[in-house]
C-alpha cells in the first residue's frame, strides 16, 4: 500500500536516490528508459482493469484487447516524467498515468470506427470493432473513458490536498472533451476534402492530438508538486511537443509502411485529409518538427538534471523516424 504524499516522494527523491553527478553525466538509454517506464505502466493497467466472467465479460474483453495491445504510452510516460522532472516520485502518479492511458485508447477505439476513420488495423492487431464488432467497440470506448474518470478520482492518497485532485481531473476532462480532443476530431472531420490552411491544421493538431499531450504533461507536474512558474515552462513544452508529434506522424503517413507503423498508412491522402506534408512538404514538415523539439528543450532550461527524461522524449519523438 502506498503511504507517501507526492511531497514525501519530491523530498526522497532530491536526498535518497544516491544518484552522483558522475551518473547523471552518462548517456541515456531512452529506449530502455521507455521499455521500463511502459512495463510499469501496463503492470498498473492490467491490475487496474482486471478480467471478468459473466454478463459483462465481453465487453471487459473488448476494452483490455485494446488498453493491453501495447503501443508507444508516451502519453502516460510523460505523467511520470513531469512528475519527475519537479522532484515527485514518478510511482506515486502510476494511476494517473494509466488514466491518461485509458481516455487515449477509448479515442483510439473510436477513431477506428467506419463511422470515423474506418480502419482495420491498430499497433499491428485488427481494431477493436474487427473483433468485437462495431456496437461493443463503441461501449468498450465509453467504457475506457468513463472508467478513466473513476481511476482519477482514487489516484490521490490520504494527504493530497482534495483541490488539487479536482484541478487535475478537472484539466483532464477539458483537454479530452468538446473544448480539446473531440474537438479536434470534429475539425478533422469536417475538413476531410475541403481546403484549410496552416491555421487551421495547427488548431485541429493542437486539439486532437496536443491537448491530451498538455493535460498528461500538467497533470503529472501537479500531482509532483510543481510551482506556477514550473507549470508554466512544462506547458510550452507540452504544446511544443504534442504539435511535434503529429507532425512527425504525419510525414510517417507518407513515407513509412504498414509494417512499421502497425497501423494502415497513406490513409491521409486517401481520405483527402489536410496534413502537414499536404500543404508545406515533407522537407518543410520535418523542419518544422526540428523546431518544435528545440522549442521543447529551451522550454526546460530552468530544470536540472529530473527533467532528462524529457528532454530525450522531445527528441525521442522528432527523431523516431526523421
Amino acid at each position: 500500500m502506498r503511504t507517501s504524499t507526492p511531497a514525501q516522494g519530491r523530498r526522497g527523491e532530491r536526498s535518497g536516490n544516491g544518484r552522483t553527478a558522475q551518473a547523471l553525466a552518462a548517456p541515456f538509454d531512452i529506449e530502455r528508459y521507455l521499455k521500463e517506464r511502459a512495463q510499469l505502466v501496463e503492470q498498473e493497467l492490467a491490475r487496474l482493469l482486471p478480467g471478468a466472467q459473466g454478463p459483462g465479460a465481453v465487453l471487459l474483453d473488448a476494452m483490455r484487447y485494446s488498453l493491453l495491445a501495447g503501443g508507444k504510452r508516451l502519453r502516460p510516460i510523460l505523467v511520470l516524467a513531469a512528475c519527475e522532472a519537479v522532484g515527485g516520485a514518478y510511482e506515486e502518479a502510476l494511476s494517473l498515468a494509466c488514466a491518461l492511458e485509458m481516455i487515449h485508447t477509448y479515442s483510439l477505439i473510436h477513431d477506428d470506427l467506419p463511422c470515423m476513420d474506418d480502419d482495420d488495423l491498430r499497433r499491428g492487431k485488427p481494431t477493436n470493432h474487427k473483433v468485437y464488432g462495431e456496437a461493443i467497440a463503441t461501449l468498450a470506448g465509453d467504457g475506457l473513458l468513463t472508467d478513466a474518470f473513476l481511476v482519477l478520482a482514487r489516484a490521490g492518497h490520504a494527504a493530497t490536498p482534495p483541490a488539487l485532485l479536482l484541478e487535475i481531473i478537472a484539466e483532464v476532462a477539458q483537454a479530452a472533451g468538446s473544448g480539446g480532443m473531440v474537438l479536434g476530431q470534429a475539425i478533422d472531420i469536417l475538413c476531410e476534402g475541403r481546403p484549410a490552411g496552416l491555421p487551421m491544421l495547427e488548431l485541429m493538431h493542437a486539439h486532437k492530438t496536443g491537448a491530451l499531450f498538455l493535460a498528461a504533461i500538467r497533470a503529472g507536474a501537479r500531482f509532483g508538486g510543481a510551482s506556477e512558474p514550473q507549470i508554466s515552462a512544462l506547458s510550452e513544452y507540452g504544446r511544443a511537443v504534442g504539435l511535434a508529434f503529429q507532425v512527425v506522424d504525419d510525414i510517417l503517413d507518407v513515407e513509412a509502411s504498414t509494417e512499421q507503423m502497425g497501423k494502415r498508412t497513406g490513409k491521409d491522402d486517401a481520405h483527402s485529409k489536410v496534413t502537414y506534408p499536404s500543404l508545406i512538404g515533407v522537407e518543410k514538415s520535418r523542419l518544422f518538427a526540428r523546431d518544435l523539439r528545440d522549442r521543447a528543450l529551451r522550454a526546460l532550461t530552468p530544470f536540472d538534471e529530473r527533467a532528462r527524461p524529457l528532454r530525450e522524449l522531445a527528441t525521442f519523438v522528432v527523431e523516431r523516424s526523421l
